[in-house]
């Protein structure tokens, strides 16, 4: 898989972004569109604003638990990493990024859709992080190098991405 290029510590090496594949998988579709994972996180309620999120990202799935996304970037992050996957590739396989998953095979194929502005807006907060991480709130959490190896990471996917 492409995603492998990018996904491992700072995309896709997160408590959230298990929680975000676990949610994925629970969508139980083959087709998810950015849309629907911005509203059933709150993301579409932050106006674009991804720096310092003052409402919790909170999805409740199907049995009435609550998954919470701590940080807005790093639901970004891997959310563009599996974007890029489907764009190269079609799809993501979500058993390939948390074998742990309760999932058939048959069902852990996923292809994430965006709109041209769901897009523009993607490629934007990349790009402001890739500027200022140390502006969001994540950096109260890591090490400032850390956050500029991210924001580095962050700079590639986008320019692979929307290049």
């Amino acid at each position: 898989m492409y995603i492998e290029k990018y996904w491992g510590d700072f995309i896709g090496g997160s408590d959230d972004s298990l929680t975000f594949v676990s949610y994925l998988a629970k969508k139980q579709k083959k087709e998810i569109p950015v849309t629907e994972i911005f509203a059933d996180f709150g993301l579409d309620q932050l106006h674009g604003d991804f720096r310092n999120p003052e409402i919790p990202l909170i999805f409740t799935d199907l049995e009435g638990w609550e998954n919470e996304i701590h940080f807005a970037i790093e639901l970004i992050a891997d959310l563009a990493a599996l974007l890029l996957e489907c764009k190269i590739n079609g799809s993501v396989d979500l058993l390939a990024l948390d074998e742990s998953l309760d999932i058939d095979t048959d069902d852990s194929m996923v292809c994430i859709t965006a709109t041209p502005k769901e897009q523009e807006q993607m490629n934007r907060v990349l790009e402001d992080f890739a500027a200022e991480p140390l502006a969001y709130d994540l950096s109260e959490m890591v090490t400032e190098d850390e956050m500029e190896e991210m924001a580095g990471i962050c700079e590639a996917l986008r320019k692979e991405l929307y290049g």
